[in-house]
């Protein structure tokens, strides 16, 4: 079979501005700030905590001072500097030929650009190719947009060691230094400890976090024996896919871990919205958009 031809940034970007973005444009009413912005970063006042108030704006010396809990509110800058930290490891290769999380990746990763950048806000992106870790630094317009996609529409790289969420964490905190926007993308399959390296991002900056998921990770289709292959150490299993105790437990196994890696994340105060490669691109963005707007009003 013949392999597809390599995907052009260029392309990719006008079917995203044509299909998903002028389509959001409808349904958000021009307002890109509300599709992943939560609270502003110039300080304006303060008032007395109320139930649901986000902790960490807790203003102690004012508190101590009047006796009573007190929280900081901010105004939005006109602009503001937003990092995309894109996990472009092995096991972004999973799904459909046609869509798989890596086409999802892009896909996410350049809308969420191009919603930004038309409101003349700066872009940088951190991209995790498994065996090294690539800085695109922040700048405005259309080309940056075009440079994140090249970086994502480059071959994922080869098999053989698994994805450590802290690295791509860990850079974002020496590089990322004046307080910005942060969306992480990723599937979260990953070595343990992530968590810990999420939360001290938390302390500084405001954090969207989005999991890549494809619904056959956990749900084999009835076809007798097959040869599965683990997507970063290149492990390959056979396994009867007909059995139910087998698909049972399967399944059992990646819900566990959708509970789990949910958990780790509201742990480290973060809200983890799911997009899997079956989802209509507009309908799962505006889910991230009245999630957000909910979380506010909170």
């Amino acid at each position: 079979m013949t392999a597809a031809p390599p995907l052009k940034a260029e392309r990719v970007l006008r079917r995203l501005e044509w299909h998903v973005v002028r389509r959001l444009d409808g349904r958000l009413q021009g307002n890109y700030r509300t599709v992943l912005r939560g609270h502003g970063t110039d300080f304006r006042d303060v008032r007395e905590y109320e139930v649901g108030d986000d902790v960490r704006h807790i203003d102690w010396n004012v508190s101590a001072r009047m006796d009573e809990v007190f929280v900081r509110q901010y105004t939005e800058d006109r602009e503001l500097t937003a990092w995309l930290l894109l996990d472009h490891s092995p096991s972004m290769g999973f799904g459909p030929v046609h869509r798989t999380k890596e086409h999802v990746l892009s896909e996410v990763a350049a809308t969420t650009a191009q919603l930004l950048v038309r409101g003349g806000n700066r872009i940088g992106a951190i991209v995790y190719d498994d065996d090294r870790v690539r800085t695109i630094p922040p700048r405005q317009g259309r080309k940056q947009v075009l440079a994140v996609l090249d970086a994502l529409l480059r071959p994922l790289s080869g098999q053989g060691r698994v994805t450590d969420l802290r690295t791509l964490l860990d850079t974002a905190h020496r590089v990322v230094r004046r307080r910005s926007l942060i969306v992480l993308i990723s599937d979260f399959i990953s070595e343990a400890g992530w968590e810990r390296s999420l939360l001290r991002l938390t302390e500084r900056h405001e954090v969207v976090a989005i999991r890549l998921v494809d619904p056959r990770e956990y749900d084999l289709p009835d076809a007798g024996l097959i040869v599965v292959q683990d997507a970063e150490t290149g492990e390959q299993l056979i396994v009867d896919s007909s059995d139910p105790e087998f698909r049972r437990r399967l399944r059992a196994a990646g819900e566990e871990r959708e509970r789990a890696v949910r958990e780790l994340a509201q742990r480290s105060g973060v809200d983890l919205h799911v997009v899997t490669t079956d989802d209509d691109l507009v309908a799962a963005f505006l889910r991230i958009v009245a999630s957000r707007k909910r979380r506010r009003r909170r």
